[in-house]
């Protein structure tokens, strides 16, 4: 049944000023039973008719002197849920079905109509038509109508200041929950033992953030993705999850997350959580409003016990953005006081929610401890990378002295090692020729030229051991250039022919200096036992390069020896400077030829 309303509202002084029309006559049904009343606007649905649906007409009267050329406009800054608007009989506008209750809700934002100036008279007639559903805060608030300028100055303050601004705080907090969520997600601790620890301070901030862009974004949204009242729980929960989160946020803030009594606090809260979609949909389905006064005053108590605590603690030795949270807690605590007033206890009908804008100040607040923490970070990495370079450097000085000692150590080893090598080289050589001449000597069975031949050793010995000093590496043409200078003289006085078969060889790369000196000793032996032993008239020496490698030869024609009986020490010694250098040592021998052949690999 459709309840009609009459009102009679008339212009104050200048037609050319906007009319405000509060007086109406109205026709209200709920369950059938239409009541017919004279009113002041606003009409609250859910004041005057708790717990119920039900559609509501209202009538409103104004007159005109004079008839207006220009357009004129018409404001509602809300209605509904659903709605049709007349004037004079014609349909104006109309948003969502009258007859369907808790479908599409149009109560979110204001509305603006333009008038023609022919639907005006001087004696009219405005009739709203309107559908409520529990919960909605559906009904009427005053008109506003008049010249299209000035009615449309007050309308899209109250739009911007309703719709606009309410998606600039959604797009605010999406963009702050998105950044606190990613910092939460990739910041770790890896100070701690154990497994990565994540800040959860990010995380609650990240989730009270989004939880607020889908609160907030209800204002935008007439037509829900859920059937209501499930929509509604749901905006309910998510207001609950916002303020846990929030109080959770504060606790991270304030480091009391180890504390027995935050352990207790965040069972509260989940005994809350768990609370609030009973109490919801008690509330909105089954038309119980003080179920939901009561979570919401449970939910405003404990965030005001809390919140006396924080900024009690926040006036003591707190850190700044401990102090900085409190500030942005204080200021949405004390509009949340005045919203729950306005919305719960004295419930008005055009007033608009605060505590959307004011809870920005909670991303503001994470911003700056973001921002505080980076600097924080920034500068302990600074000093982190001086006392590195310092430390760098203080290591640097210490490695080079270090080094620098080393060397020192290893020109002294290098030096002592080469007068050891000198010395054993004296002692094999030299010294074992000069023994040899000694015994010689006391044997007296040695004629004076074998003892002159061995001490014609020893100093052959002696001047190739002080060669071998300033033997260059690897070049083993010099080596074998070096020994015929000091023993051509003494083939010569043998009346042994020698004969020069060396090429010009590249030098070997891996002989080093320890290695020329085994190969010099090599050569000196099988020239010394040709000039001691082979009785031969001709001595050819071979130098040449081979697939193989370096391949040296020497053939004398002497009478030769039995290669298959135990080496000579002289041999022995061969044998082993040889395997010391990697070199394979070939000895044939038969009388009139005998070859002595190194390959250098």
């Amino acid at each position: 049944m459709i309840v009609l309303l009459s009102a009679l509202s008339w212009a104050a002084n200048a037609q050319d000023s906007p009319l405000k029309l509060t007086h109406a006559r109205a026709n209200i049904t709920v369950n059938g039973v239409t009541t017919t009343q004279d009113l002041q606007l606003p009409y609250h649905w859910d004041r005057y008719n708790k717990g119920q649906q039900g559609e509501a007409v209202f009538e409103l009267r104004f007159d005109l002197p004079d008839l207006p050329d220009d357009p004129w406009s018409l404001y509602l800054p809300r209605l509904g849920n659903a709605y049709e608007i007349w004037l004079n009989g014609t349909l104006l506008q109309r948003q969502g079905d009258l007859r369907h209750y808790n479908g599409a809700d149009y109560a979110r934002v204001p509305r603006y109509v333009v008038i023609s100036p022919g639907l005006l008279q001087n004696s009219n007639l405005i009739r709203v038509h309107v559908r409520a559903d529990i919960g909605r805060r559906g009904g009427l608030s005053p008109l506003v109508v008049g010249p299209q300028e000035e009615v449309y100055d007050a309308y899209i303050w109250n739009y911007h200041w309703r719709g606009t601004g309410s998606l600039v705080v959604g797009a605010f907090s999406l963009v702050i929950g998105l950044m606190a969520l990613s910092l939460w997600a990739t910041q770790t601790d890896l100070t701690r033992p154990g497994r990565p620890r994540r800040d959860p301070l990010y995380l609650f901030a990240g989730l009270a953030e989004l939880l607020f862009t889908v609160g907030v974004s209800d204002t935008l949204i007439e037509n829900p993705p859920l059937l209501w009242p499930w929509w509604g729980v749901l905006q309910v929960v998510v207001v609950g999850a916002w303020s846990c989160s929030m109080t959770l946020f504060c606790v991270e803030v304030a480091g009391w997350h180890h504390r027995p009594s935050a352990r207790w606090l965040r069972r509260w809260l989940g005994v809350l959580m768990g609370g609030s979609v009973v109490l919801a949909l008690w509330a909105l389905g089954g038309g119980q409003p003080l179920a939901l006064t009561s979570f919401y005053a449970l939910m405003a108590a404990t965030t005001l016990g809390f919140s006396i605590v924080f900024l009690w603690s926040a006036t003591q030795k707190a850190l700044l953005p401990h102090r900085v949270v409190a500030a942005a807690l204080l200021i949405n605590f004390l509009v949340g006081l005045r919203d729950f007033y306005l919305f719960r206890i004295n419930p008005t009908y055009a007033e608009n929610t605060l505590m959307r804008y004011s809870s920005v100040l909670f991303g503001v607040a994470l911003g700056y401890i973001v921002i505080a923490r980076f600097r924080t970070a920034s500068a302990q990495a600074r000093d982190l990378l001086a006392t590195m370079a310092y430390r760098v450097s203080e290591k640097e000085a210490e490695l080079a002295e270090s080094y620098r000692k080393l060397e020192i150590l290893a020109r002294d080893q290098e030096r002592t090692a080469e007068r050891a090598r000198i010395l054993r080289d004296m002692h094999d050589g030299v010294g074992s020729h000069i023994s040899s001449a000694i015994r010689q000597l006391q044997s007296g069975r040695a004629c004076n030229a074998e003892v002159l031949l061995t001490l014609r050793d020893s100093l052959d010995q002696l001047k190739l051991s002080i060669d071998a000093i300033n033997l260059p590496p690897g070049d083993v043409t010099a080596l074998l250039a070096n020994l015929r200078y000091r023993l051509e003289p003494r083939f010569a006085a043998s009346d042994i022919e020698l004969q020069w078969g060396v090429e010009m060889l590249e030098p070997v790369a891996r002989l080093d200096a320890q290695a020329m000196r085994q190969l010099q000793f090599m050569v000196f032996e099988a020239l010394s036992n040709v000039l001691q032993h082979a009785q031969a008239s001709r001595l050819r020496i071979e130098a040449v390069r081979t697939p193989r490698g370096t391949q040296l030869r020497l053939i004398d024609n002497g009478h030769g020896f039995d290669v298959t009986t135990p080496f000579r020490k002289g041999l022995q010694s061969m044998r082993e400077r040889a395997q010391a250098i990697g070199a394979i040592l070939s000895l044939h021998s038969e009388p009139g030829r005998t070859s002595v052949e190194i390959l250098i690999l």
